[in-house]
């Protein structure tokens, strides 16, 4: 894929010799393991999005609190730019390194510290992974609730950077509603605390600034999250459709009527087919989209809210309704849809993954534009998403060995999550900018608010070493996108000179 750096943001970086700074760390931090032979730093040339590749100059694994201060230190005193890493499985290039740049990876850092089932909180190193959280408090009778498909594997470090969602965030939020407390490390090596266990703590809230930021503000070594009591019980419909457009309206309705479900999840007929085949979940391979929607709580008021969502799912069009009948069909059900990426990497030698927001109401409407432009572009769609709160995640599939389908599905993607802006929208979810959608920030957020940005970061990062050429386009970037861009006869920042 075209990277697209901004040269002129790289350009005012000091080049710092490989030598010479490996020799700097070497001396300063001995007890440090330092990579920096090929053969030892391809395994960190992308994240996720594997599509982006770039072999770094070194790659830090610290192991202790101590390690990771000097590092900062010493990077910020030489100028080489850091990019923090979790366990590498975002997928919009955030942790993608850089060739002078210094990869710091934070997977050493695995210890649960404590967990208070009194007071319902973790406090955890970044390095732990999600579902690891939920099974140290499953004892207590405690969960951790953000739950995105990666949960098995990904870090809660990762989690806070790129704000993970899942498929309950719906009803118990984002990892920003999650997380109680952060302790971080500047650029400059200064130990912070952010947030605390009370319900509000003094001065502004750069704990919710934390949260997505991407690497940009700082390094999180600590993160404290509140638990969650077990529902008492969990019952999962699953509604068949023969139209996704029905689908998409069922969602809208379900949540009018009141009711707010644990997870409402749905897939599309080619998602449904390559899940199946994969998980055998027990999926209906004709329909043309399904719902899977989990309600939770009291024995009595889940059975009252499965009689609602019922009547609404046969008034919206519903061809098929099933509750699960056990424990077991139930994490049947979710086993299918959270296998749903891998499952679609077995019909397609590639996929491309998006992660745009939309209003509810505006589902039946992009899900019709999305399927316009896989026709437009000859590439096919798998829809995947987090119905209840808009999340989509459209699959585009691909196969790189064809001249010029990298291409179209990177402008398919491109063409997706500018639709999902003009319906209300948002470029991303809960996946985060990173360098895949960092054009795309120049469609959403005008001259001013791009500004602002980069003023806040700057606040952290007066030089810009940490993450740089993520996240926040410059003006000038965006300039020149729109360049090429134009969106109804009009240039973004047309107060801009186009280069």
């Amino acid at each position: 894929m075209n990277l697209l750096f901004d040269e002129r943001l790289d350009g005012e970086l000091p080049r710092r010799d490989k030598a010479e700074v490996l020799a700097e760390l070497q001396t300063a931090l001995p007890g440090m393991t330092l990579l920096h032979r090929e053969e030892d730093l391809r395994p960190f040339e992308c994240d996720g999005l594997a599509a982006y590749r770039v072999l770094p100059m070194l790659v830090a694994l610290p192991s202790d609190l101590d390690q990771v201060v000097t590092l900062m230190r010493r990077c910020h005193e030489l100028g080489v730019p850091v990019v923090t890493r979790g366990a590498g499985t975002g997928l919009s290039g955030g942790a993608l390194p850089l060739e002078r740049g210094v990869l710091l990876v934070m997977s050493r850092f695995q210890r649960i510290l404590s967990i208070d089932p009194e007071a319902r909180i973790a406090r955890v190193q970044p390095g732990v992974r999600n579902l690891a959280i939920s099974e140290a408090a499953a004892p207590h009778g405690l969960y951790y609730a953000p739950d995105p498909s990666s949960q098995i594997a990904c870090s809660i470090g990762g989690n806070v950077a790129e704000n993970a969602g899942g498929v309950h965030c719906l009803k118990y939020g984002l990892t920003v509603h999650n997380v109680l407390a952060l302790e971080i490390v500047t650029l400059e090596g200064e130990r912070m605390r952010l947030g605390g266990e009370a319900l509000d703590a003094p001065g502004f809230d750069l704990l919710a600034l934390f949260n997505g930021s991407e690497g940009m503000l700082g390094v999180v070594t600590e993160v404290t999250v509140k638990l969650l009591p077990k529902p008492e019980t969990a019952k999962v419909l699953m509604a068949s459709f023969d139209d996704v457009g029905k689908a998409g309206q069922a969602v809208g309705d379900i949540i009018a009527a009141g009711i707010v479900p644990g997870g409402l999840e749905m897939m599309d007929n080619l998602a449904i087919r390559a899940a199946e085949d994969f998980i055998h979940a027990g999926y209906p391979v004709e329909a043309e989209a399904i719902l899977l929607c989990e309600l939770d709580g009291v024995e009595a008021d889940v059975d009252d809210d499965v009689d609602t969502v019922r009547g609404v799912l046969e008034s919206a069009g519903a061809t098929d309704i099933r509750l699960a009948r056990d424990e077991a069909e139930r994490a049947r059900f979710w086993s299918g849809r959270k296998n749903a990426f891998p499952a679609v990497g077995r019909i397609s030698p590639d996929y491309y993954c998006m992660d745009g927001t939309i209003p509810r109401r505006a589902l039946p409407e992009v899900l019709g534009t999305i399927a316009a432009l896989s026709t437009e572009y000859d590439l096919r769609v798998a829809n995947v998403f987090h119905a209840g709160d808009g999340n989509m995640h459209p699959l585009i599939l691909f196969d790189a060995n064809r001249e010029g389908e990298l291409e179209r599905a990177e402008a398919l993607g491109g063409r997706i999550l500018e639709a999902c802006v003009a319906a209300g929208g948002s470029i991303t979810g809960e996946h985060g900018v990173g360098r895949e959608k960092i054009n795309q920030m120049c469609v959403q957020f005008p001259t001013g608010e791009l500004t602002t940005f980069h003023a806040v970061k700057a606040a952290f990062d007066p030089v810009g070493l940490l993450n740089p050429g993520k996240n926040i386009p410059t003006l000038a970037r965006c300039a020149e996108f729109g360049a090429m861009h134009v969106h109804h006869g009009e240039l973004p920042h047309p107060e801009l000179p186009r280069f």
